[in-house]
């Protein structure tokens, strides 16, 4: 009888050290932020470069959207918040000390936790003999309790820089997040009366 005993007594620790190893980690959104940069991989599906770059687009500016709420959860004087925010910084073409003022205060003033992009549209502007590409999107924000705050129109111009030494390859940069595009002046300079 305590050979039996001992016997399932054995099993039964088998058993819960199998199904405690079986348990399958998965990594949180959180650590794919902390560890994402801004080389990505895309997938091999071929697409036309219109909609590679409206996919690439949707993806940085999420990407961009997730840091920021993520470095204004933190305390911003942390290593890690000087990490994201460097990380954040190489998404910008010639990133200044004004580059997040305004997302920052859009974000913190409504007490954003998470963003979701909901469309994204890229268009051509031109402004004198200048072709310029923005992203039109609409995002929604949510609380700490993920309740929607609400969806808003938003602009980002961006600029594709072509890498040296490769075919083909270009890196992504925005140059203005959540910038009104140019408006065409139809005043003219001076006094009028």
């Amino acid at each position: 009888m305590k050979r039996i005993n001992n016997f399932l007594l054995f099993t039964l620790l088998l058993l819960a050290f199998v199904s405690c190893n079986n348990k399958k980690t998965e990594v949180s959104d959180l650590d794919k932020l902390r560890n994402s940069t801004n080389t990505a991989s895309y997938p091999a599906v071929k697409m036309d470069s219109a909609q590679a770059i409206n996919l690439i687009t949707k993806q940085k500016v999420q990407e961009l959207l997730d840091l920021s709420t993520l470095y204004l959860s933190g305390n911003r004087n942390t290593e890690i918040d000087t990490v994201i925010y460097s990380q954040m910084q190489s998404y910008f073409h010639k990133p200044d000390s004004l580059t997040f003022k305004k997302l920052f205060h859009e974000l913190d003033s409504l007490k954003v936790k998470s963003v979701k992009v909901n469309s994204l549209e890229v268009y051509k502007d031109f402004y004198k003999k200048d072709t310029l590409d923005f992203a039109k999107f609409n995002v929604e924000y949510f609380d700490s309790k993920n309740k929607s705050l609400g969806s808003f129109e938003k602009n980002a111009q961006y600029i594709l820089v072509s890498t040296p030494n490769t075919n083909n390859e270009f890196k992504f940069f925005f140059l203005d997040f959540y910038s009104n595009p140019f408006k065409k002046d139809s005043t003219s300079v001076g006094v009028t009366k």
